[in-house]
């Protein structure tokens, strides 16, 4: 693994196969002027993940907490309405 240094951050450098139909689709991102390079486009991807996954978490974590503690004060509304807005964010 090659590690190249910026002001801000470490950035890994990684080798990765992808097919045909994926690496097209990459290319025409980049082509589309959407992002500058594969690379930019294979970090948003990442960061979408990550934060689908804190709130898959969150919600996961709450469910949990909910099953364990049996009662709670606050009513249906005031849930669905949090946990809209959270998965929205």
């Amino acid at each position: 693994m090659v590690y190249i240094y910026t002001k801000l951050r470490i950035i890994a450098r990684q080798s990765i196969s992808l097919t045909n139909p994926n690496d097209e689709w990459l290319k025409s991102q980049v082509a589309n002027q959407e992002y500058s390079s594969k690379s930019e486009v294979i970090n948003d991807l990442v960061r979408q993940a990550r934060n689908q996954q804190a709130r898959v978490d969150w919600l996961r974590n709450k469910l949990k907490a909910a099953e364990t503690s049996g009662f709670t004060l606050e009513s249906k509304e005031s849930i669905l309405k949090e946990s809209k807005a959270r998965l929205n964010a």
